[in-house]
């Protein structure tokens, strides 16, 4: 039976060897891998180990019995005690079968999951399934001051799980917002340590992308005791995977590991259920144009095809919310082809002059700066008229930091003055001036 956590189905725990849906050659040779290289000798460490419930881990054990492959050690154990379990050793046949079958892949450890059964579970869990609230997502940007209509515009976007171009002048929170999308989400979902297709496998999990949920470490007798779902999986919550001008495209494809012979998921796969933030794009190496037209697909039919090392393509689901972050207009980085498979666009302007106030009040409080009205008129009468009062959300930030480091340096109470203010403002930006060399 299917159990759920929150709103998401999780993915059933196999409970025969036919469930697991894997080639038998390939489960046996991960078994004697795994006992191979992890020395483990009895069935609850080693089910734990391959992230497989108790019972199907003894077949697969009682199948490499049958082949001559490993044997039972007796219940004794080595100062005379009774063990609480069969201890189990490779025979001379199975050490030679391991060292063959990590001459083909050093990988063993969690068993994969097959991709067609992946792809299930990624439909239990899509993220077209999310419908955030207004409350939802204004609560996540609470610290935020945003235009009254950006949420209006946010909301059905993000509840579609449609791709998203947010696009306006640097430094008006556009990172900010999308890091706001993410956290409004809340829920979580199953990713796969590990899946395979026609026989290769290809590692999902990575720590460094995935935050595994609060309360899903695994203690020493969750498979015997508490499993609650398929082990080979990591209840994370929704993945975040954010690129900025280092994106080439070869990051979008597999990395084939030449000395385990195995596959790392791309940045892509890593992030579905999820989503995936662009940001700077017109930054990085690869013109934008053809960045987007590599989504194309992606974008149009929720799917991504990858290549192995033999050039064999394949299918793998595309279920992850998409946003293009940029300081260029559509137009001067798009044609219209590419802008139309952008299902949403979203100008993120900068704040008027009653909003940058307010920013700049609750900055100064955060960051115990002492506001003084003097300054302040200082700062909109003689200051921002210089560059045509164009404000924009990074700067009240920027120039009370500025001003906490010349406090701090002349040890002066946190107290802005006009002094303050120019000085500020004279590192905020650089003359246009001619330097001679």
């Amino acid at each position: 039976m299917n159990m759920e956590t929150g709103a998401v189905m999780a993915p059933p725990l196999p409970k025969r060897i036919e469930e697991m849906q894997l080639p038998l050659v390939m489960m046996r040779d991960i078994i004697l891998k795994t006992m191979f290289r992890k020395n483990t000798n009895v069935v609850t460490d080693l089910a734990r180990t391959v992230c497989l419930p108790v019972p199907v881990t003894q077949e697969l054990i009682d199948m490499c019995r049958g082949q001559g492959l490993m044997e039972a050690m007796g219940t004794m154990g080595p100062s005379g005690e009774v063990s609480s379990e069969m201890p189990y050793q490779l025979t001379d046949t199975g050490k030679a079968r391991a060292l063959d079958a990590l001459a083909q892949s050093e990988y063993f450890g969690p068993m994969p999951v097959p991709l067609a059964v992946y792809a299930e579970q990624v439909k239990r869990q899509s993220i077209r399934n999310i419908q955030i609230t207004r409350d939802q997502l204004t609560g996540a940007m609470g610290h935020l001051v945003l235009p009254d209509d950006l949420i209006s515009n946010l909301g059905p976007a993000v509840s579609s799980g449609r791709s998203i171009l947010m696009y306006g002048p640097p430094g008006n929170g556009k990172s900010s917002i999308s890091n706001g999308i993410r956290d409004a989400m809340g829920d979580r979902i199953y990713v796969p340590r590990a899946i395979e297709y026609s026989g290769q496998v290809i590692t999902v999990y990575d720590p460094i992308v995935h935050s595994q949920a609060e309360g899903d470490d695994e203690n020493p007798n969750a498979l015997r005791r508490t499993a609650r779902f398929d082990r080979r999986y990591v209840l994370c919550q929704r993945p975040t995977v954010i690129t900025g001008g280092e994106l080439s495209l070869n990051m979008l494809d597999l990395v084939y590991n030449p000395t385990a012979r195995t596959y790392q998921a791309p940045l892509q796969l890593k992030s579905t259920g999820g989503i995936f933030i662009v940001d700077d794009l017109g930054r990085q190496a690869e013109p934008p144009q053809k960045l987007v037209n590599r989504w194309i697909v992606p974008l149009e039919e929720s799917k991504d095809i990858l290549a192995l090392q033999s050039g064999e393509k394949f299918e793998v689901p595309f279920d992850t919310l998409v946003i293009f972050s940029t300081n260029f207009h559509p137009n001067e980085i798009f044609d219209q082809a590419a802008l139309r498979r952008i299902f949403f666009k979203i100008k993120i302007d900068g704040p008027h002059q009653q909003d940058f106030l307010k920013i700049f009040s609750l900055v100064a409080r955060k960051k115990k700066m002492q506001l003084d009205e003097a300054s302040l008129v200082h700062l909109l009468r003689n200051k921002y008229p210089t560059i045509k009062n164009i404000y924009a959300n990074y700067q009240p930030i920027f120039l009370i930091d500025q001003m906490i480091a010349v406090c701090d340096f002349e040890g002066i109470p946190y107290k802005m003055t006009p002094e303050l203010i120019d000085r500020a403002w004279d590192n905020m930006f650089v003359k246009d001036e001619h330097i001679v060399k």
